[in-house]
């Protein structure tokens, strides 16, 4: 009979401050930037690159409550041990960390998507093609392998991924600046025909660009002097991809027009590469893309398995081995990379997107709100900026509910559906177990 190990195997001070840094980012500018920036243009019109900005300042404010949750209570769990500690170990943690499970999971088949789009602009097929999927779901299998290798080879790997990548769009951005006929200024200073609901509602999509800062605190106890160096890692990452994103958006504003950056909203970037830099731009920009998207797996896949590992070493989840050896840290992996899968086959990318979106202000507004009434003065948290970020989710939640109950009904529906489904079966699990 094989043997398991019924708890998770988490290697403390395994992951430097740049190693998580290199993750943050990896989650942020692979999903961010390549995925998103064409459905945001889509909404905003004319005023995406603001959409970016207003995003990057809710980040911001959203992160305040994350930096000041990991000084104090670091954890390889992150966010479920933040909510136990505001809530309690019942059925309101499991929900809202189960909801930030699914949008991780989300995020990770939206880049896998993302890769497959990337990559089939240099291949003879059609981007609608079942090519696309089949990629998602190859990358995720990779992605697979690299996690059953040790913290310090995914480190390096995420680090050497994420420098090329950062230092590439910083490349090609500047240079798709420098060589378009309208100035940067022209890019950000323009009037819009988008309506106001219509914006926030892109201001929306693009906080989910940053949300892959969260990966970190997910790691908290494998990484460094974890009281100091979680809140760093957070910070920087966010840092470097407002840099990166409001680059590029400036290189897609001065290249394409706003009709042609929708029209390619699934690969925008590479399409914005073609005026500055021709076929060859095409090419190299393809090839950044699918840097960035397996990085942004890797790394999501890492956070988000530890994650339900955490959960279930709380026993907020039931599990299974399903005849599997080794610990559960490995099965949730397992589960994570099917459950990617899955959405990758049947989901497109906005759809991928608005859900993801969805579940992950509804969790983020429960972390401000558990540390508003709970934990404030604990951890010494300032009562306005935990205010302040509440009302900026609830504001730009509730615009992307309208745009997409008018433009797509079916999201909400299946976001709903999957509320209800998550608390049904979580109030079952936990009556059944206290019994």
């Amino acid at each position: 009979m094989r043997k398991h190990q019924h708890k998770s195997n988490y290697k403390e001070g395994s992951l430097s401050l740049i190693g998580a840094v290199a993750m943050g980012t990896g989650v942020m500018i692979g999903a961010g930037i390549f995925a998103l920036t064409g459905q945001v243009a889509e909404l905003a019109r004319e005023w995406f690159p603001l959409a970016f900005i207003i995003a990057a300042m809710i980040t911001s404010a959203s992160a305040y409550s994350y930096v000041k949750l990991s000084n104090a209570y670091p954890s390889a769990g992150g966010i479920a041990m933040f909510l136990q500690k505001a809530y309690g170990k019942g059925t309101a943690t499991a929900v809202f960390a189960l909801l930030m499970y699914f949008s991780m999971v989300i995020n990770e088949s939206l880049v896998a998507r993302t890769f497959g789009q990337y990559t089939v602009q240099i291949i003879n097929t059609k981007p609608n093609d079942w090519f696309v999927p089949a990629l998602g779901v190859a990358v995720l299998i990779f992605a697979f392998f690299i996690n059953i290798m040790s913290n310090k080879a995914i480190q390096s790997i995420s680090f050497v991924m994420g420098i090329a990548k950062a230092l590439g769009l910083a490349v090609l951005a500047s240079g798709g600046i420098y060589a378009a006929q309208r100035g940067v200024v022209d890019t950000f200073v323009q009037t819009t025909d988008a309506s106001i609901v219509d914006f926030l509602g892109a201001v929306a999509l693009a906080v989910l660009a940053f949300k892959g800062f969260t990966t970190i605190t997910n790691s908290g106890g494998e990484i460094e002097n974890p009281r100091k160096n979680v809140g760093r890692a957070i910070v920087i990452s966010i840092a470097i991809c407002i840099f990166i994103y409001l680059l590029v958006a400036a290189a897609v504003g001065t290249n394409l027009s706003i009709q042609e950056i929708v029209a390619a909203r699934d690969y925008a970037l590479a399409e914005a590469a073609k005026p500055a830099f021709g076929q060859y731009g095409l090419w190299i920009t393809v090839g950044f893309a699918i840097i960035a998207t397996v990085s942004g797996v890797i790394a999501s896949v890492f956070a988000v398995s530890r994650m339900l590992a955490m959960l279930t070493d709380m026993e907020l989840v039931p599990h299974s081995h399903f005849g599997m050896p080794g610990n559960i840290q490995k099965h949730t992996l397992v589960y994570t990379i099917v459950l990617a899968m899955t959405l990758t086959i049947f989901f497109d990318l906005s759809r991928i997107a608005s859900l993801g979106v969805i579940f992950y202000l509804v969790m983020d507004i429960a972390i401000h709100w558990g540390v508003l009434n709970y934990l404030r003065k604990e951890i010494s948290a300032n009562r306005f900026i935990l205010l302040t970020a509440i009302t900026l989710d609830l504001i730009v939640l509730i615009a992307f509910i309208v745009v997409k109950v008018k433009t797509d009904s079916i999201v909400i529906w299946t976001s709903l559906a999957g509320l209800f489904l998550i608390i049904t079966a979580e109030k079952l699990y936990l009556s059944r177990k206290r019994k």
